[in-house]
């Protein structure tokens, strides 16, 4: 049956890990279209967006960390290899602004039409998480490309 043997081969494949860190990782730079469209038009409803990104992706951060921590512990034998730490501290960024931004979204609702501090922090934190995603994803291709290089048979 074509059907199972499709389920089993994607079974074999799944990598639960890529599939958090991309979701996550892919909202961020989303979350700074929108503000970037928020702020060329003042509109409102592309802010909220915002709102709503950034908590799905504080929620989808510790999914991402603790698959990622499995695959290093089982697949790299917990390997302290610079790239592997370079990515559990930009995690650990990751996480701390993405819930400081959620923090001062929640904590202030109108803080993007204040001309305050907070606003501008809102701002820094939020445009300050697109370049450890990027960081982020260029270490797991990395990993991703070296894995296949040494897969190859001879």
């Amino acid at each position: 049956m074509v059907g199972n043997r499709l389920f089993k081969e994607m079974k074999k494949t799944f990598l639960f890990h890529a599939i958090a860190a991309h979701f996550s990782n892919g909202l961020i730079p989303v979350a700074v279209l929108y503000l970037l469209l928020t702020l060329s038009t003042g509109n409102g409803y592309f802010e909220h967006t915002i709102e709503h990104l950034i908590v799905i992706v504080l929620l989808a951060i510790p999914v991402s960390f603790f698959s990622g921590i499995h695959d290093w512990k089982t697949k790299y034998r917990a390997a302290k290899a610079p790239i592997f730490i370079n990515k559990i501290r930009l995690s650990g960024l990751l996480f701390l602004l993405c819930a400081s931004a959620v923090t001062l979204r929640l904590s202030i609702p109108d803080v993007m039409t204040r001309q305050s501090i907070e606003h501008w922090l809102y701002l820094a934190l939020l445009f300050s998480m697109l370049p450890v995603v990027t960081l982020l994803g260029h270490y797991g291709g990395k990993l991703s490309a070296q894995s296949r290089q040494t897969a190859k048979p001879v």
